[in-house]
């Protein structure tokens, strides 16, 4: 990819362009350029929404200019109103210290902070907290008027339902942001979602009025699904980059289950997969849409990028096991302790003459010894992949890997029991 307009076009092809500033791409063009994207640490992690920003930086980096990553522990004790319909609850300042070295990590797994293009963090608390009142009042704020802040889109749809004065002046801090890096670290460009375009051209123009000279602004999408809902929620809530909050299986699954009208824009969007691959993946969707296999290569590259290659593979796994896609014989112990955390699990010491109906009953299949021998009696449990008659004895059942064994009921209701001596 080459520098400016190479960089435009990529952005676009791929979805990820929604505005820019005009001569962005001629800036971009004349040499390398340093440009930011700010990260809110109101959460301990970041979440899949936040692949568009972060993506947004890696494709900066790509194409040989210097992407920096802001954590706003300073403006994240105000509140950014962009999108929100009422106030922020704030934040105490050692929260959002823990919040911000948390999703610095997190971003390491897709920008690279050595070699000729590395990318550099930064937090705005650095200088925000240190700011005197009164020359932010003077060098700052005299360059804005009440009826060019009250414009911003970002402010107008809080103005019916009402707007703190701290929320109010989110816009100058975050203008004084881009000053900050233009000083700091010749910051010349910001990235961001469509909804800071008021936010980042405010800092674009107190560049100019405090320094005589140019900078520039890219917004991206605020994505949506092609079937109206909000990116990024599940029935189980927002989908974390963290594996504690959001598994690798479930993030797995997130997108595995993308519909066919949103496979290929989220291909775009959140792979690095060429516009070859891409386009033979989109091929294949309308041949074969059962196959699945632009859904296949967008969970598998997704989830490799943020939780890694063996826990994509586990994810892959279990996704596999529990869909009848697998064998139960042919798992390892990593894919049953991760199958473990997905599926009812229990313990249970089994001693001389254990049923397989008291197996059943334990693992919360069958709610008594009554129903889970009519469940084997029709033939509706499974252990370890096969049929389980009535008068089976646990003792005489081959284990999985660790001493368990893996129960299905029907065609999708799975329980895991360890066997203990």
């Amino acid at each position: 990819m080459t520098r400016g307009t190479g960089l435009i076009d990529e952005l676009s092809w791929r979805g990820l362009l929604y505005q820019q500033t005009d001569g962005a791409g001629g800036a971009l063009a004349a040499g390398s350029v340093s440009g930011y994207a700010g990260f809110d640490p109101t959460a301990p992690s970041l979440h899949v929404g936040s692949l568009v920003p972060i993506m947004g930086l890696v494709h900066l980096q790509r194409a040989g200019h210097v992407p920096v990553a802001l954590v706003g522990g300073g403006t994240a004790l105000i509140g950014d109103p962009s999108g929100k319909a009422s106030e922020r609850q704030l934040l105490d300042a050692e929260t959002v210290r823990a919040n911000g070295a948390s999703i610095l990590t997190q971003l390491e797994h897709f920008l690279d902070f050595s070699g000729p293009y590395a990318a550099v963090s930064a937090d705005n608390s650095e200088w925000l907290r240190e700011l005197d009142l009164l020359d932010f009042l003077r060098e700052t704020g005299k360059h804005f008027t009440v009826n060019y802040m009250l414009a911003k889109e970002s402010v107008k749809a809080r103005i019916e339902t009402g707007i703190s004065f701290t929320e109010f002046a989110y816009m100058l801090l975050q203008a004084y942001d881009f000053l900050e890096l233009y000083r700091r670290r010749g910051v010349t460009l910001q990235l961001g979602g469509s909804d800071q375009w008021g936010n980042i051209t405010a800092g674009i123009e107190l560049i100019r009025r405090a320094e005589g000279a140019e900078a520039h602004g890219i917004t991206l999408p605020l994505v949506a699904t092609a079937g109206g809902t909000k990116f990024g929620k599940t029935e189980a809530g927002t989908v974390w980059l963290d594996a504690s909050r959001t598994s690798p299986y479930q993030f797995y699954q997130f997108w595995i289950n993308t519909e066919d009208r949103d496979a290929a824009s989220y291909l775009r969007m959140f792979t690095l997969l060429s516009r070859a691959e891409i386009e033979e993946l989109e091929s294949q969707m309308r041949a074969h849409p059962e196959r699945r296999e632009a859904q296949r290569a967008l969970a598998a590259d997704v989830t490799t990028r943020v939780h890694g290659v063996d826990a994509a593979r586990i994810a892959e796994e279990v996704s596999a096991v529990l869909f009848g896609k697998r064998e139960a014989s042919e798992l390892s112990l990593p894919v049953i302790e991760a199958l473990s955390r997905e599926i009812p699990f229990c313990d249970l010491t089994a001693g001389d003459g254990a049923s397989i109906a008291d197996l059943v009953v334990t693992s919360g299949l069958a709610p008594s010894k009554g129903a889970a021998r009519r469940l084997l009696e029709q033939g509706g449990v499974y252990v370890n992949g096969v049929r389980a008659a009535a008068d089976l004895d646990v003792a005489s059942v081959t284990s999985l890997p660790g001493n368990h064994l893996l129960l299905r009921k029907g065609t999708k209701q799975y329980a895991l029991v360890r066997l203990r001596a």
